[in-house]
């Protein structure tokens, strides 16, 4: 047995007998709790209300609350073109089609790259790119009397999902202490409530610091924290500050040493308020704005407006799957013991699925940014990757759930991000492709980057405002919604103009394709046994391609769009390469040339692209390549960081495999403290079920909640099915309700021995509909809401 294998032995010997005979029951499904105050970061319970979150640890003597807001970050707008780029580009491609792509990828990394420090290689912390960070800490110092029993008891900590709120209760010398916590969806602040079941109990010292760039001082009785964040140019970025106002009843309230003191208090409400200066000047205006607006409010109606604020979107979907659940335990040993007995906890399935919608509804709001590869929770100045958006998967994995989970107001901050890009990125499609349109390559931030990345490996490739578009059109396919269509429309054509500009044709088959690019991330050897990723046409290239001109040419129709356009997108579909090509051994080519990868298990699987988020591969219109893809996922395996799971989680359920989709839930589900950068197998999760790259990335979270949606649901195809891909282990019973259909449909549905029993589809108007359930296509009339 391995040394793993027997850690795992151990810890389920130890959680049985733990929690076997003194289960905690809980008043709902929907709760992560815990037996001990978190002892890392990745152990502590995230709260957010769309802009502004916290990650309280509850320690008993010492407690931590890391503080985030979404918009915090270093960096400035920056030109990062060559302006002569595109004068090298007829070199670059001449090359390509002779085949001396190590040529081609020596002069790009010369020539054709981001002009100046790009990204700063995943340390944009203090070049202008900038990186999203940490607001900072808030440091809670508790002082108890002694007396009574020795010791700390009956200790839990919890997160109720249905509610946004975070708990936390211990027994310490004879006097029990409660706290809750809330980043308040009512006003635009955090809370913190302290009390204790005897009187003059509470005693602590407030304080709060961040890594660099921090000021703190005492007006009026209330802790500020202000700074400004590094711009990469002169220092003077981004501003911010943080109020804490503590509300006392019975004790006293000291100030001293940049600190407050509060002794022998009965209870105490600290009230959190927060904001930068994106997007506004008047920042510390909006900062006791709402402290003001808290501070004419009961505590009791804060929590309630904040409960049915945050409940108007977590309500909307219920899921129940399969039989079995040991909610009673820990979600730590829930996890520990789901390595071997899986069979006994459908309900943790049904509460992850419910997590990743708890997630997306606490990390982004319309009107301001979407969620990053974090969310919006960080601990560090310097995040991972600068905590930014990569476009070759991972902000489009952010919010493939949402549509499904009935959350689709919650796409629009990615519209107005991407809107935000279309200016930069015409000057980037004119500097590198001398082209028309506008593209963006492989990241983003909030200040519009749209360059290519600092190397060639991996930052030229030029699918992701491609991408991007796929994201933008799959709202307007659940919503219909023909105004949103008239705004992203500009959008889209924009990217499809850069394409018709910079497609080229490849003299051996005669297709037109995009060059340079790379098929993301990935690396091949050339016939010579040397290895490049630069290329012409990859797979996901060509496929983008032949999307985009697809759905333009549908919304031309249904708004009326530019017929002269209208008529060269028909004419160059034509000439691009189909939507994959079948190689020798059976799977879909990578690449237009028949390459040998470097690595087989690679994370990324972008030319199943088709497969999902696309709809060009389906196993009935398209069976040979639906088994050309299963052939490619048998060779790429089943590990891999925890988004790369998800992603194939994705791919299985759009093949109908749903327990090849559930044996990589159950790898996703793995439990890990580990923190070190993963870019290969491994992934999982950490003990607060966020998911672990490793480090955090929020994305494999967002992707298996989205994965166990279309286990249940799928609507791609031309028809809505019902359990498309349900997993033997849940095929006992089950129900949802609330899920959505492209249409705008909303689906409620119940199972028993994996056959529907029940289910009704509602709609705006009744109307006849094709639906999929038991194998049979049927048609059926709506419900009319």
């Amino acid at each position: 047995m391995s040394l793993f294998a027997k850690r795992q032995f151990l810890i389920s010997i130890l959680c049985s007998v733990a929690f076997g005979a003194n289960a905690v029951s809980q008043e709902n499904d929907n709760v992560l709790w815990y037996a001990e105050p978190a002892g890392i970061w990745e152990e502590s319970l995230p709260l957010g209300n769309g802009r502004l979150g916290m990650t309280p640890d509850s320690g008993v003597e010492k407690e931590t609350i890391v503080l985030n807001d979404i918009t915090l970050w270093s960096g400035a707008p920056q030109d990062a073109d060559r302006p002569d780029a595109h004068t090298y580009l007829p070199q670059i491609r001449e090359l390509l089609k002779e085949g001396k792509n190590k040529e081609a990828e020596a002069i790009i990394n010369t020539h054709f790259v981001a002009r100046g420090e790009g990204s700063g290689h995943g340390n944009g912390a203090n070049v202008p790119f900038g990186c999203y960070q940490t607001m900072g800490n808030l440091y809670l110092d508790f002082s108890y009397e002694a007396g009574g029993e020795a010791g700390i008891s009956d200790y839990i900590r919890k997160l109720d999902l249905n509610t946004a709120v975070a708990y936390s209760s211990f027994r310490k010398n004879g006097t029990t202490y409660s706290r809750e916590y809330f980043t308040s969806f009512d006003d635009d602040l955090a809370v913190v409530k302290l009390t204790a079941n005897r009187t003059g109990k509470i005693s602590l010292k407030i304080s709060m610091d961040r890594e660099e760039r921090f000021e703190t001082f005492l007006k009026d009785s209330i802790l500020v924290m202000k700074g400004q964040l590094n711009n990469g140019i002169d220092g003077d970025g981004m501003r911010y500050m943080v109020k804490l106002q503590p509300v006392l009843q019975g004790g006293s309230l000291e100030v001293e040493d940049k600190a407050l003191h509060i002794k022998n208090a009965d209870q105490v409400i600290l009230f959190i308020s927060a904001a930068t200066d994106y997007k506004q000047n008047a920042y510390e205006v909006a900062v006791d704005k709402e402290l003001e607006a808290a501070s004419k409010k009961s505590y009791t109606l804060q929590k309630s407006n904040h409960i049915a604020r945050f409940s108007s979107y977590f309500d909307r979907v219920d899921i129940k799957l399969g039989s079995t659940s040991r909610d009673e335990l820990p979600t730590d040993c829930r996890l520990d013991l789901f390595l071997k007995e899986g069979d006994k906890d459908d309900g943790l399935a049904a509460l992850f699925y419910q997590y990743g919608r708890y997630l997306s509804i606490c990390s982004t709001r319309p009107g301001l940014l979407p969620p990053n590869l974090q969310g919006l929770w960080a601990k560090e100045v310097q995040t991972p990757w600068n905590g930014d958006y990569h476009l070759d998967v991972n902000v489009q994995m952010n919010h493939w759930p949402l549509e499904t989970a009935n959350l689709s107001e919650l796409n629009l901050p990615l519209k107005d991000l991407v809107a935000g890009m279309v200016e930069p990125g015409e000057k980037t499609a004119k500097a590198y492709y001398n082209s028309d349109g506008w593209v963006a390559h492989v990241i983003t931030n909030i200040w519009g980057y749209t360059s290519p990345g600092e190397e060639a490996s991996w930052g030229i490739s030029n699918a992701g405002s491609g991408w991007l578009c796929n994201n933008l059109w799959q709202h307007y396919l659940y919503t219909k919604d023909e105004k949103y269509l008239r705004e992203i429309y500009p959008i889209l054509k924009g990217v499809a103009q850069f394409y018709l500009d910079m497609l080229i044709e490849d003299p051996v088959t005669g297709w037109w394709v995009t060059a340079p690019s790379v098929s993301p991330e990935n690396t091949f050897y050339l016939p010579d046994g040397s290895r490049t990723n630069v290329c012409m046409g990859p797979t996901i290239d060509n496929q983008i391609v032949r999307e985009l001109f697809t759905n333009l040419l549908t919304a031309s129709e249904v708004i009326g769009g530019d017929a002269d356009f209208d008529a060269e997108l028909k004419a160059k579909v034509n000439d691009i390469p189909p939507v994959a090509v079948i190689g020798e051994d059976g799977r879909i080519m990578e690449w237009l040339r028949p390459y040998k990868e470097v690595d087989v298990h690679h994370r990324h699987i972008s030319h199943l692209y088709a497969l999902y988020p696309g709809n060009l591969i389906t196993p009935e219109a398209t069976p040979d390549l639906a088994e050309a893809a299963k052939k490619t996922l048998e060779m790429r395996g089943d590990d891999g960081p925890s988004w790369a799971i998800a992603y194939k989680m994705l791919f299985w359920t759009r093949l109908k495999d749903g327990n090849r989709a559930y044996k990589l839930l159950a790898n996703l589900l793995r439990p890990t403290k580990d923190m070190g950068v993963n870019y290969g197998d491994g992934g999982g999760v950490y003990p607060n079920l966020l998911s672990a790259g490793p480090p955090f990335q929020i994305d494999g979270n967002f992707g298996a909640t989205t994965a166990i949606g279309e286990m249940l649901l799928q609507s791609h195809a031309g028809l809505i099915e019902l359990l498309p891909a349900l997993p033997a282990q849940w095929a006992e019973s089950g129900s949802f309700k609330g899920l959505k259909a492209q249409g705008g449909y909303t689906v409620d549905l119940e199972w028993k021995q994996g056959k529907v029993t029940r289910y009704r589809i509602y709609s705006d108007v009744s109307e006849q509909l094709a639906v999929k359930l038991n194998g049979e296509v049927q048609t059926v009339e709506t419900v009319k809401l």
